[in-house]
């Protein structure tokens, strides 16, 4: 069993940024994949940025060149540093962690971008 804890989000205008931080702990092994999804009001939930715990990255096209996820493997943390936020980026974002068979989720954090 994996926990995550969110943390970051929050209300920001037009342009500006957030970092939001996701932790995990339990039962945690070296080979996993951590990340973000994002759910709108109405919408589906959908892929913002993924890392392997090798390092390769994976990104909606719709945040390319505003987001960018980090991660550190000793610390089982995750961070999405979002830059140049528009108002479509308001959605509750979702931790996500896959670790072979299982995926975890946690429980959200807002991000409002409105002026």
């Amino acid at each position: 069993q994996v926990q995550l804890v969110e943390s970051g989000g929050g209300l920001v205008q037009p342009g500006g940024s957030l970092r939001l931080s996701c932790a995990a702990s339990g039962s945690i092994f070296s080979i996993n994949t951590m990340g973000w999804y994002r759910q709108a009001p109405g919408k589906e939930r959908e892929l913002v940025a993924t890392m392997s715990s090798g390092g390769s990255s994976n990104y909606a096209d719709s945040v390319k060149g505003r987001f960018t996820i980090s991660r550190d493997n000793a610390k089982n943390t995750v961070h999405l540093q979002m830059n140049s936020l528009k108002p479509e980026d308001t959605a509750l974002y979702y931790c996500y962690f896959n670790q072979w068979p299982y995926v975890y989720w946690g429980q959200g954090t807002q991000v409002t971008v409105s002026s």
